[in-house]
């Protein structure tokens, strides 16, 4: 084995080994950022439980029979419950930690669907729209950071983006259960999900992170060694850790350093500005419209129908993004995202407007399908899951509850602004137009991220943390042999 090192660092000293002589399992990592992430497919169950339910709660003879309005608010009241479920989630998963407080959402989670299942007036459907807003939006917090946490840096990239890839699995799973076509077991099969969740996951160990930070050593090293495996070498990783909890600890963080820090000030700025980007794409505009999309181009294929095709879509370019993000990267798929998506967007606006205007486009009816079908897959590569990904790779842990939170909840107002405005955008501004708006969004987004959004693949946090400071570790080496290595 080789000889020992000593690196000294900013006053401080970390212990490295190098090489390790047995790299790190990859599959308890895989395994625990699976189970973890579970949550996220319950949190897409919800998304997609409208397109199913809100029919059936307006067949005549429905108990309770809902509105027109009354489903615009059912639909966009979750978002809202979101937005306020995100905002104390970060101070949440600071004390109780991360694991604890995804185990015991699942409680809000299956209180939400009997809520639902067994309502008998538009109120009660309401309370638990919100009620499982609540817990989705302290999910999109705490989920991600536990994963980031965990990950290795070699695969931090592809574990950030099951996240993604279990929220479209959910919103698939909602398309599919909804061919019951029964309102309360519609409700009661999705109640498995929260309860499969909690029983798989609530054997995972904590984050080592959170644990180091409440001085929990011992704990945290057992941890990490049921991630990485057995056979693995720990020590070096556990002491990197420890020192850099230290580092900030001395800097004493608090929500002033949020906005005090160089690094911390980009790297909420990148966050929130990835998320602004994400649900002004339009992704959830063209989602909704894709019935109409589908009908317009002539397909038989039924609206119930029309939403599987598009959630198997989702669930498989998802799927590829995990392949890709830590072997492209970041940033090139975030470019290619927007700019793409920007392009399907703006060729939907046209055949819409030429439709409009009488000219006979009939020659072009699989237009529309392809520009929804690669707008789908675009977004599912890059502005679906990376955002989330990065929102738990850019801050550091001193204020990285606060940051997720603030992030995620300014998301999902962000997604309760564009579903409740979109229908009054296609009644003012007619569907071109209001498809070459997000075209644009998507435009700008590019811009953003070709300025601001900086490369995360393959580095670790703190050195993640040292490039948005605008500072470079340069570390002095100090060579050991062997021999004198227990003297240190």
């Amino acid at each position: 084995m080789a000889g020992r090192v000593i690196v000294s660092e900013n006053s401080r000293t970390l212990l490295t080994v190098t090489p390790q002589n047995v790299a790190a399992d990859k599959f308890p990592q895989y395994l625990a950022a699976i189970l973890a992430t579970l949550a996220a497919m319950v949190a897409g169950s919800y998304m997609s439980w409208t397109s199913p339910a809100l029919p059936l709660l307006q067949t005549n003879g429905s108990t309770p029979f809902v509105t027109d309005e009354q489903g615009s608010w059912i639909g966009s009241l979750f978002n809202l419950g979101a937005f306020a479920g995100a905002i104390p989630a970060g101070l949440v998963i600071d004390r109780l930690g991360r694991k604890v407080t995804l185990c015991v959402l699942a409680v809000p989670f299956i209180t939400s669907w009997l809520l639902l299942g067994f309502s008998r007036s538009v109120c009660q459907i309401y309370l638990g729209r919100i009620l499982g807003g609540l817990a989705v939006g302290a999910i999109s917090v705490a989920a991600p950071t536990y994963i980031a946490e965990l990950a290795e840096s070699s695969i931090r990239g592809a574990l950030g983006t099951l996240f993604q890839l279990q929220i479209t699995l959910g919103i698939l799973f909602g398309y599919v259960a909804g061919l019951v076509e029964d309102y309360m077991w519609l409700n009661l099969i999705s109640s498995a999900l929260p309860v499969i969740f909690l029983l798989t996951f609530v054997w995972i160990p904590e984050s080592p992170s959170f644990l180091l930070t409440k001085n929990r050593k011992e704990e945290a090293r057992r941890a990490l060694q049921w991630f990485r495996g057995k056979r693995y070498d720990v020590q070096d990783e556990l002491t990197r850790a420890i020192d850099a909890i230290q580092k900030q600890g001395e800097q004493k963080a608090s929500l002033g350093d949020l906005l005090s820090s160089r690094g911390t000030v980009r790297a909420l700025i990148v966050s929130i500005g990835l998320m602004t980007f994400q649900q002004f794409s339009g992704v959830n505009a063209v989602i909704f419209y894709s019935g109409k999309i589908f009908q317009a181009s002539g397909s038989a294929m039924s609206a119930t129908t029309s939403s599987i095709v598009i959630g198997i879509v989702q669930v498989l370019a998802t799927y590829a993004s995990t392949l890709l993000v830590d072997r492209a990267g970041r940033r090139i798929l975030l470019l290619l995202s927007s700019t793409v998506m920007g392009s399907c967007l703006t060729i939907l606006g046209f055949y819409f407007h030429f439709q409009t205007q009488g000219y006979d486009v009939t020659s072009l009816s699989w237009l529309p399908l392809a520009s929804v079908a690669l707008f789908l897959v675009l977004f599912s590569l890059g502005f679906g899951p990376i955002p989330w990904i990065m929102m738990g790779e850019l801050f550091p842990n001193s204020v990285k509850g606060i940051a997720s939170a603030t992030t995620a909840s300014i998301a999902w107002l962000l997604a309760f602004t564009v579903t409740k405005v979109f229908q009054n955008m296609l009644d003012l501004l007619g569907s071109p137009i209001t498809f070459w708006v997000f075209a644009t969004m998507c435009i700008i987004g590019t811009v953003f991220t070709a300025v601001l959004v900086p490369e995360t693949k393959g580095k670790d946090l703190s050195e993640i943390q040292m490039e948005l400071s605008g500072r470079e570790m340069k570390p002095v080496v100090h060579s050991i042999d062997k021999e004198s290595y227990h003297s240190v």
